[in-house]
């Protein structure tokens, strides 16, 4: 009795109400993400995943004042969803762990902390957070069939148009497939120079990006989600290009050696760059929409 006493007494009352909560998904997902710092995380092409939970983790701190708000109460259709949600959740997480499919494994965190937040806190709490619960799906790794049949169409688009830029500034290059010929080395452009792996990272990158600038305009935030996708192309093109003048000039050794692995970081600024490029030069289209709709609504009004 008397802990329970200094408990209340000395530990803030929103620690007090969201430790049981804590502890339990401590128990639950701990687990998964020792699993995966073990397993798929040690692989190139599911790096990014440490990240994308760093980012999560840190957006949901940012919003931390909405688990202890007093406005936020839960309504009863709230709750009902909320069960429903918890109870599909720790349904997927059960499957998930039980027969290894980190789909459902991953995937269950979503339902679960959906769940927990709507019996709790309600919708609205919900509302604040949904872009951390939205970005758990970029550590889900996609059906390997489904990497397949994507991954060669890409890395064939990457190698024709690498291909074509190269000889069109008089370099000594062919292809054959994914093989590009340049003077007397052969390269393979591989999963991850130009894979669906390259092209999710970059698409997280850029949600990301949208996320934290906060346009208020519905037009340029839907132009910028559409167009980072062909950045994302451009982006993988730069580094085969890069790699394969690398290799031209200074041999094999260096094409594979750190300037491979630097060209990844590489990949990811050059992304970003033209990110930010696109969405000043969208801002000004949007800005030159909205006067020339202004000067015709003065025009009619005149008339």
């Amino acid at each position: 009795m008397q802990v329970k006493a200094l408990i209340k007494q000395h530990v803030p009352i929103e620690i007090q109400e969201w430790w049981p909560v804590a502890l339990g998904l401590f128990a639950l997902l701990v687990p998964t993400f020792v699993g995966l710092a073990n397993g798929i995380w040690r692989s190139e092409d599911q790096a990014h995943g440490p990240i994308v939970l760093a980012v999560v983790l840190f957006l949901t701190w940012q919003k931390r004042a909405v688990f202890y708000a007093d406005s936020a109460q839960p309504s009863r259709t709230s709750q009902m969803f909320g069960w429903l949600s918890l109870l599909f959740g720790l349904l997927c997480y059960v499957v998930g762990r039980s027969q290894d499919i980190l789909m459902l494994d991953i995937g269950s965190q979503i339902f679960i902390l959906s769940g927990i937040l709507l019996v709790t806190r309600g919708a609205s709490t919900l509302r604040a957070l949904w872009f951390p619960l939205f970005f758990i799906l970029f550590m889900i790794p996609l059906p390997g069939f489904f990497i397949d049949a994507v991954t060669l169409p890409m890395k064939i688009a990457v190698s024709v148009v690498a291909e074509h830029i190269l000889y069109w500034i008089d370099y000594p290059i062919a292809r054959s497939g994914v093989v590009l010929q340049i003077g007397q080395y052969q390269l393979l452009v591989a999963d991850a120079c130009a894979g669906m792996h390259t092209l999710i990272s970059l698409e997280a990158l850029g949600l990301l990006y949208l996320h934290l600038v906060k346009h208020d305009s519905l037009f340029r935030n839907v132009t910028l989600a559409l167009l980072i996708i062909p950045i994302s192309f451009t982006a993988n093109v730069t580094r085969v290009m890069i790699l394969t003048l690398v290799t031209y000039y200074f041999g094999d050794a260096a094409g594979q050696g750190f300037v491979h692995g630097f060209a990844g970081l590489l990949l990811f600024m050059v992304a970003l760059s033209l990110i930010m490029l696109v969405d000043i030069i969208v801002q000004h289209a949007s800005k030159r929409f909205d006067m020339t709709h202004l000067h015709r609504d003065k025009s009619s009004l005149h008339r």
